[in-house]
């Protein structure tokens, strides 16, 4: 009979060869482990890749994306489709050995709950004094020093491209790369900062920058994948 097989990297463990577990000892075992089984693809991936999900004492599935929620822990490629293929494969039932309790509503939460960790992590980085905002004061924060270049989606193009060359020719002279971020709404913006009519924002280098930057493409290749 054949054996089932996971994959790490590039290898395959045969099924009872030591394969990986299906699910962390738990949020201080896994802040120890730099990589986990997906149980979407069944292969090893490294853990920033990847969301953690927990079942509650009721059974409930639910995600955390902090990896700190008591309980052992489940994890999935931190993509749309990803999750989508382990429910099909009711995974969770499996690694939580028939007591994980899928809500239908899991992957509209997870977006949810990634965007709001974006916007919480901008308003951190704006009351940490990190961001300006409107076309002036961000055109002389690239000058300056910033690391990040934010415009709303749905930002006239003609502006956002005058940013977007100043921030490249900075960049080139200076041996940096900015970043780019185009993946929040003009509303997103203003309710994450608090003020009106956001169009344009730059971020200094500072680490709560850092943190809205890993969040946000974390969001966006969620939506992407």
């Amino acid at each position: 009979m054949q054996q089932a097989s996971e994959q790490v990297g590039d290898h395959e463990i045969p099924a009872g060869a030591g394969e990986p577990e299906e699910t962390d000892a738990g949020p201080a075992a896994a802040r120890r482990v730099l990589s986990r089984l997906c149980l979407a693809s069944r292969t090893v991936r490294p853990v920033g890749e990847m969301l953690r999900f927990v079942a509650a004492p009721d059974g409930l599935v639910v995600p955390d994306l902090a990896a700190k929620l008591p309980g052992r822990g489940a994890w999935v490629g931190a993509t749309r489709s990803e999750l989508t293929l382990a429910l099909k494969k009711r995974a969770f039932g499996r690694a939580f050995r028939g007591k994980g309790r899928v809500d239908p509503g899991l992957i509209d939460l997870v977006d949810a709950l990634l965007e709001k960790d974006v916007f919480s992590a901008l308003s951190f980085a704006n009351k940490a004094g990190q961001l300006v905002t409107g076309t002036t004061k961000v055109g002389e924060a690239l000058v300056g020093g910033a690391a990040i270049l934010v415009h709303a989606s749905d930002a006239a193009r003609d502006g956002a491209a005058k940013l977007d060359a100043l921030a490249r020719r900075v960049g080139e002279a200076e041996g940096k790369e900015i970043a780019f971020v185009n993946s929040l709404s003009g509303v997103q913006l203003d309710l994450a900062l608090g003020r009106a009519n956001v169009v344009h924002a730059a971020l200094l280098a500072h680490p709560t920058s850092a943190g809205f930057l890993a969040r946000v493409r974390r969001l966006e290749s969620w939506r992407a994948g």
